[in-house]
Protein backbone atom coordinates (compact mmCIF):
# COMPACT_ATOMS: atom_id res chain seq x y z
CA UNK A 1 0.00 0.00 0.00
CA UNK A 2 1.41 3.51 -1.01
CA UNK A 3 1.99 5.65 2.35
CA UNK A 4 0.58 8.68 2.89
CA UNK A 5 3.89 10.83 1.36
CA UNK A 6 3.85 9.42 -2.08
CA UNK A 7 0.21 9.28 -2.22
CA UNK A 8 0.48 13.15 -2.07
CA UNK A 9 3.61 12.85 -4.01
CA UNK A 10 1.32 11.95 -6.84
CA UNK A 11 -1.29 14.50 -5.76
CA UNK A 12 1.33 16.92 -6.67
CA UNK A 13 2.66 15.27 -10.07
CA UNK A 14 -1.08 15.45 -11.47
CA UNK A 15 -1.76 18.70 -10.68
CA UNK A 16 1.21 20.12 -12.49
CA UNK A 17 1.49 16.97 -15.35
CA UNK A 18 -2.31 16.29 -16.41
CA UNK A 19 -4.52 18.45 -18.11
CA UNK A 20 -7.58 19.95 -16.62
CA UNK A 21 -11.31 21.16 -17.91
CA UNK A 22 -12.80 23.00 -15.52
CA UNK A 23 -16.24 24.77 -15.57
CA UNK A 24 -15.65 28.72 -16.46
CA UNK A 25 -18.54 29.78 -13.27
CA UNK A 26 -15.49 28.45 -11.12
CA UNK A 27 -12.87 29.97 -12.31
CA UNK A 28 -14.24 33.38 -13.47
CA UNK A 29 -14.32 36.09 -10.57
CA UNK A 30 -18.07 37.39 -9.64
CA UNK A 31 -17.18 40.61 -11.70
CA UNK A 32 -15.88 38.78 -14.41
CA UNK A 33 -19.39 36.84 -14.43
CA UNK A 34 -21.39 39.87 -14.44
CA UNK A 35 -19.46 41.50 -16.99
CA UNK A 36 -19.78 38.42 -19.36
CA UNK A 37 -23.85 38.38 -18.48
CA UNK A 38 -23.74 42.42 -19.80
CA UNK A 39 -21.34 41.97 -22.55
CA UNK A 40 -24.54 39.22 -23.15
CA UNK A 41 -27.22 41.43 -23.45
CA UNK A 42 -25.59 43.62 -26.05
CA UNK A 43 -25.11 40.20 -27.81
CA UNK A 44 -28.48 39.33 -27.36
CA UNK A 45 -29.41 42.71 -29.09
CA UNK A 46 -27.56 42.02 -32.22
CA UNK A 47 -29.10 38.70 -32.86
CA UNK A 48 -32.62 40.33 -32.54
CA UNK A 49 -31.40 43.36 -35.22
CA UNK A 50 -29.16 40.99 -37.01
CA UNK A 51 -30.95 37.81 -38.29
CA UNK A 52 -30.24 37.58 -42.02
CA UNK A 53 -26.72 38.00 -43.29
CA UNK A 54 -27.88 41.50 -44.82
CA UNK A 55 -29.23 42.77 -41.37
CA UNK A 56 -26.06 41.87 -39.69
CA UNK A 57 -23.93 43.70 -42.19
CA UNK A 58 -26.59 47.38 -41.45
CA UNK A 59 -25.73 46.53 -37.73
CA UNK A 60 -22.77 45.75 -37.58
CA UNK A 61 -21.89 49.17 -40.04
CA UNK A 62 -24.27 51.00 -37.47
CA UNK A 63 -22.06 50.07 -34.23
CA UNK A 64 -18.42 50.67 -36.18
CA UNK A 65 -19.13 53.79 -37.50
CA UNK A 66 -19.91 54.89 -34.18
CA UNK A 67 -16.76 53.39 -32.94
CA UNK A 68 -15.57 55.90 -35.58
CA UNK A 69 -14.45 53.61 -38.75
CA UNK A 70 -15.09 55.33 -41.76
CA UNK A 71 -15.55 53.83 -46.33
CA UNK A 72 -12.72 52.48 -46.90
CA UNK A 73 -11.20 54.14 -50.53
CA UNK A 74 -9.33 51.93 -51.92
CA UNK A 75 -7.02 54.94 -53.76
CA UNK A 76 -6.47 56.62 -50.57
CA UNK A 77 -3.33 55.85 -48.40
CA UNK A 78 -3.95 54.94 -44.72
CA UNK A 79 -2.02 55.50 -41.74
CA UNK A 80 -1.52 53.92 -38.25
CA UNK A 81 -4.32 53.79 -36.04
CA UNK A 82 -7.26 54.30 -39.26
CA UNK A 83 -10.22 52.53 -38.93
CA UNK A 84 -11.78 51.58 -41.89
CA UNK A 85 -14.99 49.18 -42.98
CA UNK A 86 -15.66 47.61 -46.74
CA UNK A 87 -19.81 46.39 -47.15
CA UNK A 88 -19.10 43.79 -49.77
CA UNK A 89 -22.57 44.21 -52.12
CA UNK A 90 -25.02 44.23 -48.67
CA UNK A 91 -24.21 40.80 -47.37
CA UNK A 92 -20.37 40.64 -46.26
CA UNK A 93 -17.75 43.08 -44.60
CA UNK A 94 -14.52 43.78 -43.86
CA UNK A 95 -13.64 46.37 -41.47
CA UNK A 96 -9.85 47.26 -40.34
CA UNK A 97 -7.90 49.16 -38.05
CA UNK A 98 -4.24 50.11 -39.38
CA UNK A 99 -1.35 48.94 -37.32
CA UNK A 100 1.52 50.30 -36.24
CA UNK A 101 4.03 47.81 -37.46
CA UNK A 102 4.64 47.30 -41.78
CA UNK A 103 2.52 45.47 -43.23
CA UNK A 104 4.69 43.73 -45.12
CA UNK A 105 4.80 41.60 -41.64
CA UNK A 106 1.83 40.42 -42.18
CA UNK A 107 -2.16 41.18 -40.86
CA UNK A 108 -4.34 39.75 -37.99
CA UNK A 109 -7.54 38.05 -39.76
CA UNK A 110 -10.89 37.54 -37.73
CA UNK A 111 -12.95 35.29 -39.92
CA UNK A 112 -16.66 34.73 -38.92
CA UNK A 113 -20.12 34.36 -40.98
CA UNK A 114 -23.34 35.72 -40.51
CA UNK A 115 -25.40 33.68 -42.49
CA UNK A 116 -27.10 30.85 -40.96
CA UNK A 117 -29.88 27.93 -42.20
CA UNK A 118 -33.14 29.06 -42.80
CA UNK A 119 -36.18 28.61 -45.65
CA UNK A 120 -35.48 30.94 -48.90
CA UNK A 121 -38.68 31.53 -51.12
CA UNK A 122 -38.79 30.32 -54.24
CA UNK A 123 -38.72 32.88 -56.92
CA UNK A 124 -41.94 32.12 -58.06
CA UNK A 125 -43.53 31.25 -54.71
CA UNK A 126 -46.90 32.68 -54.21
CA UNK A 127 -49.72 29.76 -55.13
CA UNK A 128 -53.27 28.88 -53.68
CA UNK A 129 -54.55 25.59 -53.16
CA UNK A 130 -57.54 24.43 -51.15
CA UNK A 131 -58.59 28.42 -50.55
CA UNK A 132 -55.30 28.94 -48.35
CA UNK A 133 -52.58 30.61 -49.75
CA UNK A 134 -48.75 29.52 -49.55
CA UNK A 135 -45.00 30.52 -50.08
CA UNK A 136 -43.08 27.62 -51.72
CA UNK A 137 -39.44 27.43 -50.26
CA UNK A 138 -35.84 26.29 -51.03
CA UNK A 139 -34.06 25.92 -47.31
CA UNK A 140 -31.03 26.84 -47.04
CA UNK A 141 -27.83 24.96 -45.39
CA UNK A 142 -28.21 22.13 -43.65
CA UNK A 143 -31.40 21.47 -41.63
CA UNK A 144 -33.56 19.13 -39.75
CA UNK A 145 -36.43 19.70 -42.02
CA UNK A 146 -38.49 18.22 -38.94
CA UNK A 147 -37.67 21.05 -36.87
CA UNK A 148 -39.42 23.73 -38.75
CA UNK A 149 -43.01 22.94 -39.38
CA UNK A 150 -45.06 24.72 -36.45
CA UNK A 151 -42.67 27.21 -35.86
CA UNK A 152 -43.60 30.66 -36.31
CA UNK A 153 -41.50 32.14 -39.06
CA UNK A 154 -40.95 36.24 -39.50
CA UNK A 155 -40.37 37.02 -43.38
CA UNK A 156 -36.99 39.55 -43.68
CA UNK A 157 -35.13 40.37 -46.89
CA UNK A 158 -35.27 42.82 -49.89
CA UNK A 159 -37.28 43.17 -52.95
CA UNK A 160 -35.85 44.81 -56.09
CA UNK A 161 -38.52 46.38 -58.47
CA UNK A 162 -38.89 46.42 -62.17
CA UNK A 163 -37.86 50.06 -62.02
CA UNK A 164 -34.88 49.80 -59.61
CA UNK A 165 -36.58 50.37 -56.33
CA UNK A 166 -35.34 48.52 -53.24
CA UNK A 167 -38.31 47.57 -50.99
CA UNK A 168 -36.95 46.03 -47.31
CA UNK A 169 -39.40 43.69 -45.84
CA UNK A 170 -39.50 42.96 -42.57
CA UNK A 171 -42.55 40.97 -41.11
CA UNK A 172 -42.96 39.20 -37.90
CA UNK A 173 -41.09 40.65 -35.24
CA UNK A 174 -43.39 43.29 -34.43
CA UNK A 175 -45.67 41.94 -31.54
CA UNK A 176 -48.65 43.45 -33.59
CA UNK A 177 -46.89 42.00 -37.04
CA UNK A 178 -48.57 38.59 -38.24
CA UNK A 179 -46.33 35.77 -38.37
CA UNK A 180 -46.57 32.79 -40.93
CA UNK A 181 -46.18 29.05 -40.56
CA UNK A 182 -44.97 25.58 -42.17
CA UNK A 183 -47.95 23.55 -40.91
CA UNK A 184 -47.76 19.69 -40.07
CA UNK A 185 -50.10 16.57 -39.56
CA UNK A 186 -51.96 15.74 -36.78
CA UNK A 187 -50.36 12.92 -34.81
CA UNK A 188 -53.73 11.07 -35.37
CA UNK A 189 -53.37 10.96 -38.93
CA UNK A 190 -49.65 10.49 -39.33
CA UNK A 191 -49.19 6.57 -39.32
CA UNK A 192 -47.79 6.64 -42.82
CA UNK A 193 -45.79 10.12 -42.28
CA UNK A 194 -43.86 8.67 -39.31
CA UNK A 195 -43.04 5.38 -41.05
CA UNK A 196 -40.69 7.72 -43.21
CA UNK A 197 -36.92 7.84 -42.21
CA UNK A 198 -35.98 11.29 -40.65
CA UNK A 199 -34.80 13.13 -43.21
CA UNK A 200 -38.19 12.46 -45.30
CA UNK A 201 -40.65 12.78 -42.46
CA UNK A 202 -41.10 16.57 -44.09
CA UNK A 203 -39.31 17.10 -47.24
CA UNK A 204 -38.07 19.91 -49.02
CA UNK A 205 -41.36 20.54 -50.68
CA UNK A 206 -43.74 20.27 -48.13
CA UNK A 207 -41.54 23.21 -46.30
CA UNK A 208 -44.52 25.47 -47.59
CA UNK A 209 -45.63 28.15 -45.87
CA UNK A 210 -48.92 29.15 -44.93
CA UNK A 211 -49.45 33.08 -45.24
CA UNK A 212 -53.58 33.44 -45.51
CA UNK A 213 -57.10 31.86 -46.27
CA UNK A 214 -59.42 34.93 -46.95
CA UNK A 215 -60.86 35.35 -50.56
CA UNK A 216 -60.85 38.56 -51.96
CA UNK A 217 -64.45 39.50 -52.18
CA UNK A 218 -65.87 39.02 -55.61
CA UNK A 219 -66.95 35.20 -56.31
CA UNK A 220 -66.60 35.85 -60.03
CA UNK A 221 -62.92 34.40 -60.34
CA UNK A 222 -60.67 31.81 -59.32
CA UNK A 223 -58.05 31.95 -57.10
CA UNK A 224 -59.01 34.51 -54.86
CA UNK A 225 -57.29 34.41 -51.32
CA UNK A 226 -54.28 34.54 -53.71
CA UNK A 227 -55.58 37.67 -55.17
CA UNK A 228 -56.48 38.90 -51.61
CA UNK A 229 -52.78 38.70 -50.60
CA UNK A 230 -51.26 39.99 -53.68
CA UNK A 231 -53.79 43.34 -53.35
CA UNK A 232 -52.51 43.20 -49.59
CA UNK A 233 -48.73 43.39 -50.81
CA UNK A 234 -49.49 46.03 -53.58
CA UNK A 235 -50.96 48.30 -51.12
CA UNK A 236 -48.26 47.59 -48.73
CA UNK A 237 -45.22 47.67 -51.06
CA UNK A 238 -46.48 48.77 -54.24
CA UNK A 239 -45.36 45.27 -56.03
CA UNK A 240 -46.46 42.96 -58.25
CA UNK A 241 -45.96 39.29 -58.61
CA UNK A 242 -43.44 39.43 -61.22
CA UNK A 243 -41.17 41.55 -58.35
CA UNK A 244 -40.69 37.99 -56.74
CA UNK A 245 -38.36 37.21 -59.55
CA UNK A 246 -35.96 39.81 -58.02
CA UNK A 247 -36.18 39.52 -54.04
CA UNK A 248 -34.32 38.00 -51.87
CA UNK A 249 -36.89 36.67 -48.89
CA UNK A 250 -35.88 34.51 -46.34
CA UNK A 251 -37.74 32.60 -43.37
CA UNK A 252 -36.33 32.70 -39.96
CA UNK A 253 -38.11 32.29 -36.70
CA UNK A 254 -39.87 35.02 -35.49
CA UNK A 255 -39.16 34.29 -31.57
CA UNK A 256 -36.52 36.53 -29.38
CA UNK A 257 -33.23 36.08 -28.17
CA UNK A 258 -33.39 35.01 -24.57
CA UNK A 259 -31.82 33.91 -21.87
CA UNK A 260 -32.02 30.21 -20.79
CA UNK A 261 -32.07 28.38 -17.48
CA UNK A 262 -33.30 29.76 -13.56
CA UNK A 263 -29.52 30.70 -13.79
CA UNK A 264 -29.69 32.89 -16.71
CA UNK A 265 -26.59 30.96 -17.87
CA UNK A 266 -27.37 30.94 -21.30
CA UNK A 267 -28.43 32.45 -24.33
CA UNK A 268 -31.44 31.04 -26.23
CA UNK A 269 -32.05 32.32 -30.34
CA UNK A 270 -31.98 31.73 -33.90
CA UNK A 271 -28.65 32.15 -35.71
CA UNK A 272 -26.01 31.89 -33.48
CA UNK A 273 -24.15 29.72 -35.67
CA UNK A 274 -22.48 31.81 -36.39
CA UNK A 275 -23.37 35.14 -35.44
CA UNK A 276 -22.00 34.60 -31.81
CA UNK A 277 -18.48 34.25 -33.60
CA UNK A 278 -19.33 37.12 -35.96
CA UNK A 279 -20.59 39.71 -32.79
CA UNK A 280 -17.75 38.37 -30.40
CA UNK A 281 -15.07 39.47 -33.74
CA UNK A 282 -16.85 42.28 -34.47
CA UNK A 283 -16.70 43.39 -30.41
CA UNK A 284 -13.26 42.60 -30.29
CA UNK A 285 -12.32 44.84 -32.90
CA UNK A 286 -14.19 47.58 -32.44
CA UNK A 287 -13.17 47.67 -28.57
CA UNK A 288 -9.42 48.16 -29.48
CA UNK A 289 -8.26 51.17 -27.40
CA UNK A 290 -5.22 51.11 -28.17
CA UNK A 291 -3.01 51.00 -32.16
CA UNK A 292 -3.02 47.39 -32.70
CA UNK A 293 1.07 46.52 -33.28
CA UNK A 294 -0.24 45.06 -37.03
CA UNK A 295 -2.69 45.41 -38.92
CA UNK A 296 -6.07 44.15 -38.35
CA UNK A 297 -8.45 42.45 -40.11
CA UNK A 298 -11.82 41.33 -39.38
CA UNK A 299 -14.57 39.63 -42.22
CA UNK A 300 -17.87 38.99 -41.17
CA UNK A 301 -18.61 36.93 -44.46
CA UNK A 302 -21.80 35.22 -46.16
CA UNK A 303 -22.82 31.96 -48.02
CA UNK A 304 -20.46 29.90 -45.28
CA UNK A 305 -23.65 27.56 -44.97
CA UNK A 306 -23.57 26.37 -48.54
CA UNK A 307 -20.44 26.17 -49.15
CA UNK A 308 -18.98 29.50 -48.86
CA UNK A 309 -19.64 29.71 -53.18
CA UNK A 310 -20.32 33.51 -54.60
CA UNK A 311 -18.82 36.81 -54.58
CA UNK A 312 -19.72 37.08 -51.19
CA UNK A 313 -18.28 34.37 -49.90
CA UNK A 314 -14.73 33.31 -48.61
CA UNK A 315 -14.10 31.18 -51.86
CA UNK A 316 -14.17 34.23 -53.72
CA UNK A 317 -11.47 36.84 -54.02
CA UNK A 318 -12.58 40.43 -52.05
CA UNK A 319 -10.71 39.78 -48.90
CA UNK A 320 -7.46 38.73 -50.79
CA UNK A 321 -8.00 41.91 -53.18
CA UNK A 322 -8.94 44.06 -49.79
CA UNK A 323 -5.67 43.20 -48.17
CA UNK A 324 -3.56 43.20 -51.03
CA UNK A 325 -5.05 47.49 -51.46
CA UNK A 326 -4.33 48.18 -48.23
CA UNK A 327 -0.74 46.49 -49.13
CA UNK A 328 -0.53 47.83 -52.58
CA UNK A 329 -1.31 51.32 -50.89
CA UNK A 330 1.47 51.29 -48.64
CA UNK A 331 3.68 50.22 -51.68
CA UNK A 332 4.30 46.31 -50.66
CA UNK A 333 3.65 43.17 -52.42
CA UNK A 334 0.26 41.64 -51.14
CA UNK A 335 1.11 38.25 -51.16
CA UNK A 336 3.95 38.94 -48.79
CA UNK A 337 1.55 40.06 -47.14
CA UNK A 338 -0.77 37.46 -46.59
CA UNK A 339 2.46 34.96 -46.49
CA UNK A 340 3.25 36.60 -43.22
CA UNK A 341 -0.46 36.80 -41.84
CA UNK A 342 -2.12 34.74 -39.01
CA UNK A 343 -6.31 34.23 -38.85
CA UNK A 344 -8.55 33.15 -36.37
CA UNK A 345 -11.43 31.35 -38.32
CA UNK A 346 -14.16 32.31 -35.90
CA UNK A 347 -17.25 29.32 -35.70
CA UNK A 348 -18.55 27.34 -33.37
CA UNK A 349 -18.27 23.89 -32.39
CA UNK A 350 -20.67 21.42 -31.05
CA UNK A 351 -21.08 20.93 -26.95
CA UNK A 352 -21.43 18.19 -25.44
CA UNK A 353 -24.93 16.76 -24.97
CA UNK A 354 -25.41 14.01 -22.06
CA UNK A 355 -28.41 13.25 -23.50
CA UNK A 356 -26.68 12.62 -26.90
CA UNK A 357 -23.61 11.08 -25.66
CA UNK A 358 -22.61 8.63 -28.48
CA UNK A 359 -21.53 10.91 -31.26
CA UNK A 360 -18.75 12.51 -29.38
CA UNK A 361 -15.48 11.73 -27.87
CA UNK A 362 -15.77 13.23 -24.73
CA UNK A 363 -11.54 13.53 -24.72
CA UNK A 364 -11.62 15.21 -28.13
CA UNK A 365 -14.84 17.39 -27.95
CA UNK A 366 -15.74 20.69 -26.46
CA UNK A 367 -18.08 21.10 -23.46
CA UNK A 368 -20.56 23.84 -22.56
CA UNK A 369 -19.45 26.49 -20.31
CA UNK A 370 -15.70 25.62 -20.10
CA UNK A 371 -14.45 28.63 -22.63
CA UNK A 372 -13.62 28.74 -25.85
CA UNK A 373 -12.88 26.06 -27.86
CA UNK A 374 -9.73 25.78 -30.79
CA UNK A 375 -10.64 23.22 -33.03
CA UNK A 376 -7.14 22.21 -35.11
CA UNK A 377 -8.94 20.88 -37.71
CA UNK A 378 -12.70 20.08 -39.52
CA UNK A 379 -13.16 18.12 -42.12
CA UNK A 380 -14.53 14.60 -42.08
CA UNK A 381 -13.46 11.06 -42.23
CA UNK A 382 -9.74 10.62 -42.57
CA UNK A 383 -9.83 14.72 -42.34
CA UNK A 384 -11.07 15.55 -45.30
CA UNK A 385 -11.58 19.15 -46.63
CA UNK A 386 -9.59 20.82 -43.74
CA UNK A 387 -6.37 23.03 -43.78
CA UNK A 388 -5.30 21.35 -40.21
CA UNK A 389 -3.42 23.90 -38.11
CA UNK A 390 0.45 23.80 -37.87
CA UNK A 391 1.57 22.55 -34.51
CA UNK A 392 3.53 25.92 -34.32
CA UNK A 393 0.96 28.32 -35.02
CA UNK A 394 -1.38 25.85 -32.23
CA UNK A 395 1.77 26.95 -30.11
CA UNK A 396 1.35 30.85 -30.78
CA UNK A 397 -2.29 31.02 -30.25
CA UNK A 398 -2.02 28.77 -27.10
CA UNK A 399 0.49 31.07 -25.73
CA UNK A 400 -1.64 34.76 -26.10
CA UNK A 401 -4.82 32.62 -24.46
CA UNK A 402 -2.74 31.70 -21.35
CA UNK A 403 -0.53 35.01 -20.88
CA UNK A 404 -4.33 37.12 -21.33
CA UNK A 405 -6.59 34.66 -18.78
CA UNK A 406 -8.51 33.08 -21.84
CA UNK A 407 -11.25 29.96 -20.55
CA UNK A 408 -10.28 27.86 -23.64
CA UNK A 409 -10.39 24.28 -24.49
CA UNK A 410 -10.30 22.13 -27.56
CA UNK A 411 -12.45 20.05 -29.56
CA UNK A 412 -13.30 18.23 -32.40
CA UNK A 413 -16.89 17.90 -33.87
CA UNK A 414 -17.67 14.57 -33.53
CA UNK A 415 -16.28 11.18 -33.48
CA UNK A 416 -14.03 9.94 -36.15
CA UNK A 417 -16.21 8.19 -37.95
CA UNK A 418 -19.11 9.87 -37.34
CA UNK A 419 -18.57 13.71 -37.34
CA UNK A 420 -17.03 16.52 -39.91
CA UNK A 421 -18.48 19.74 -40.74
CA UNK A 422 -16.84 22.82 -42.67
CA UNK A 423 -15.70 26.48 -41.75
CA UNK A 424 -14.10 28.97 -43.85
CA UNK A 425 -10.51 28.30 -42.41
CA UNK A 426 -9.56 26.10 -45.28
CA UNK A 427 -10.36 29.26 -47.75
CA UNK A 428 -7.91 31.45 -45.77
CA UNK A 429 -5.63 29.15 -45.42
CA UNK A 430 -5.38 28.45 -49.04
CA UNK A 431 -4.21 31.98 -49.22
CA UNK A 432 -0.91 31.08 -47.37
CA UNK A 433 -2.18 31.90 -43.98
CA UNK A 434 -1.50 30.15 -40.68
CA UNK A 435 -5.28 29.67 -39.74
CA UNK A 436 -6.98 27.53 -37.09
CA UNK A 437 -10.89 28.09 -35.83
CA UNK A 438 -12.14 29.67 -32.95
CA UNK A 439 -15.31 29.53 -31.68
CA UNK A 440 -18.07 29.18 -29.02
CA UNK A 441 -19.89 25.80 -27.97
CA UNK A 442 -22.92 24.99 -29.42
CA UNK A 443 -25.95 22.53 -28.25
CA UNK A 444 -29.16 22.17 -30.96
CA UNK A 445 -27.16 23.72 -33.88
CA UNK A 446 -28.57 24.23 -36.87
CA UNK A 447 -31.80 24.11 -34.59
CA UNK A 448 -34.29 27.03 -34.92
CA UNK A 449 -33.38 27.88 -31.74
CA UNK A 450 -29.82 27.43 -30.68
CA UNK A 451 -27.95 27.27 -27.10
CA UNK A 452 -24.94 28.66 -25.87
CA UNK A 453 -23.28 29.66 -22.65
CA UNK A 454 -22.75 33.51 -21.49
CA UNK A 455 -19.24 32.68 -19.92
CA UNK A 456 -17.78 30.91 -23.38
CA UNK A 457 -19.24 34.07 -25.84
CA UNK A 458 -17.59 36.50 -23.12
CA UNK A 459 -14.36 33.91 -23.26
CA UNK A 460 -14.10 33.94 -27.22
CA UNK A 461 -14.38 37.46 -27.67
CA UNK A 462 -11.15 38.11 -24.86
CA UNK A 463 -9.82 35.32 -27.15
CA UNK A 464 -10.36 37.65 -30.30
CA UNK A 465 -9.14 40.68 -28.40
CA UNK A 466 -5.97 39.26 -27.24
CA UNK A 467 -5.18 37.60 -30.86
CA UNK A 468 -5.55 41.01 -32.30
CA UNK A 469 -3.75 43.18 -29.82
Amino acid sequence: MPNEKETSKAKELQEKLFMKKKNSGLIMSETELETADKFCDGYKRFLDDGKTEREAVKAAIALAEKAGFSEFDSGKKYGAGDKVYMNNRGKALILSIIGKEDIEKGVNILAAHIDSPRLDLKQNPLYEDAEMAFFKTHYYGGIKKYQWPTVPLALHGVIIKKNGETIEVKIGEDDNDPVFVVTDLLPHLAEEQMKRTAPKIITGEELNILIGSRPFRDDKESDLVKLNIMNILFEKYGIVEEDFLSAELEAVPAVKARDVGFDRSLVGAYGQDDRVCGYTALMATLDQKDVPAKTVVTVLTDKEETGSDGNTGLQSSYLEYFICDLAEAAGKNGRHVLSASKCLSADVNAGFDPSFPDVLEKKNCAFVGKGTCLTKFTGSRGKNGTSDASAEFVGYVRSIFDKNGIIWQTGELGKVDLGGGGTVAKYIANLDVDTIDLGVPVLSMHAPFEITSKNDVYMTYKAFAAFIK
